[in-house]
């Protein structure tokens, strides 16, 4: 099933002979979700470690310099098993990489905002996937609210970044722990979204990538 023909069915706006196996579960005619909520990194964007080539090459960093993979090889990458652990924080995490490379680069109080900036290039909407972006437009086409929730957006990306993101503007709603200081999994994160989605749990689909 491709992203918008989940959303489709989501919305219960999908045609009948496709998703006339679920028919029992909802009314003809009513949706089954009312929202969609979207994590940012890795959901919407591509992850750093899918793209280390590029940015060795945006680096001018040797190729094959940057060998860790995180979620994509966890065997790479001790550090990120350490995350994973719970010994460390994603934002530890971040801190350390990019304190890494920076050395590399002569750079090393380079924050992951320097990092995840020097890596992206000119067009940070090259950063997103389109399959994200398409689904975001048939999420809000089939009449769901769409929000995204992330745990480090402005601190990691700028907002100079945010603002030349198109993505963004077809957003209903953004709650980023930058401003609300509340990470995930705490449940208030959560909460706080749905209260700015203005629905309930069991009425928003909801993609993460851990």
């Amino acid at each position: 099933m491709s992203e918008s023909e989940g959303v489709a069915e989501a919305a219960g706006t999908k045609p009948a002979s496709v998703s006339a196996s679920r028919a029992h579960a909802r009314a003809p005619g009513t949706r089954r979700f009312d929202a969609l909520l979207l994590d940012f990194g890795s959901v919407v964007t591509y992850t750093a470690f899918e793209r280390h080539r590029e940015s060795e090459r945006l680096l001018g960093l040797a190729q094959g310099t940057l060998g860790w993979l995180g979620p994509v090889d966890p065997a790479t990458d001790p550090l990120w098993r350490s995350m994973e652990r719970g010994e460390i924080s994603e934002r530890d995490y971040w801190a350390r990489r990019a304190g890494e490379v920076g050395s590399m680069l002569g750079r090393p109080a380079w924050t992951p905002l320097d990092f995840f900036q020097a890596i992206r290039g000119e067009d940070p909407n090259r950063s997103v996937r389109e399959s994200a972006h398409r689904t975001v437009r048939a999420a809000r086409a089939a009449g769901l609210r769409v929000g995204i929730l992330s745990n480090e957006l402005e601190l990691f990306w700028g907002r100079p970044f945010m603002d030349r993101l198109e993505i963004l503007r077809d957003v209903d709603v953004l709650v980023d722990a930058t401003h609300t200081g509340i990470l995930k999994p705490d449940p208030r994160a959560y909460r706080l979204a749905l209260e700015e989605l203005d629905t309930s749990a069991e009425r928003v689909l909801f993609v993460d990538d851990q």
